[in-house]
């Protein structure tokens, strides 16, 4: 069994410009994800996929393996299994060899740890199942009692019936997260996605799970890091 982690890492960021390699609490934020991958000890290699040289000597100086530049899939408008699948192809080309699992981390999510990445492949391994979505539970932001707004802001429920009920008696909901994906190597080409037949989420911790797409997001996660270092606030 080998298995690689790729972190796949566009240069193009529009919503937080140069997002993956932004300071984030004293490391460029693709690094956290990097050492995570290193620290859990489960892969033969840890490959970062970017078309943009300067993330790429960034990622090799965390600890990352940069041996190519993406060729293809670099607009914001592709699919990350894709822009995965073509660094496997990639990668499979240039060391000669096979790798039977592929995990997908991806680097706007600093706050995923080596713990989580270990009780993912190991969850992997037990099910014995071709894919895996990491999720979180929601929790304060309840699903169930969303609604649309029309341009003069009238509500459209989308769960009416969940409206006259309680939050603690609605069953949970839980959301994907691009923290660790999962897949056998063969399903994964022949689907072209994580989301492939019988594809199976993993709950983790939101906390760990958080997804960095905005400044919002960014200055959220600036804190929770800190409170989980113990900083005095």
């Amino acid at each position: 069994m080998r298995r690689i982690a790729i972190i796949p890492a566009r240069g193009g960021s529009k919503r937080i410009p140069r997002k993956n390699i932004i300071n984030f609490e004293g490391k460029p934020m693709i690094a956290w994800t990097i050492l995570a991958a290193l620290e859990s000890d489960c892969f033969d290699q840890v490959l970062v996929s970017t078309d943009c040289s300067e993330i790429a000597e960034v990622s090799i100086s965390a600890g990352a393996t940069v041996p190519f530049l993406r060729q293809e899939y670099t607009d914001d408008q592709a699919p990350s299994s894709m822009a995965t699948i073509s660094a496997l192809k990639q990668a499979e080309s240039y060391w000669n060899g096979r790798f039977d699992e592929i995990v997908q981390l991806m680097p706007n999510c600093p706050l995923r740890l080596a713990g989580h990445i270990r009780a993912a492949v190991d969850h992997f391994a037990l099910q014995n199942i071709n894919f895996q979505i990491s999720c979180f539970r929601f929790g304060w932001m309840n699903p169930w009692w969303a609604v649309r707004l029309d341009r003069d802001q009238v509500p459209t429920r989308l769960f009416p019936d969940a409206m006259s009920k309680r939050s603690q008696d609605l069953e949970h909901l839980y959301c994907p997260t691009g923290a660790i994906w999962i897949a056998g190597r063969d399903p994964l080409l022949e689907a072209g996605t994580f989301y492939g037949p019988d594809h199976r989420y993993f709950p983790m911790d939101w906390v760990g799970a958080m997804d960095i797409d905005d400044m919002d997001d960014y200055r959220m996660a600036q804190a929770l890091t800190r409170m989980r270092r113990g900083d005095e606030p």
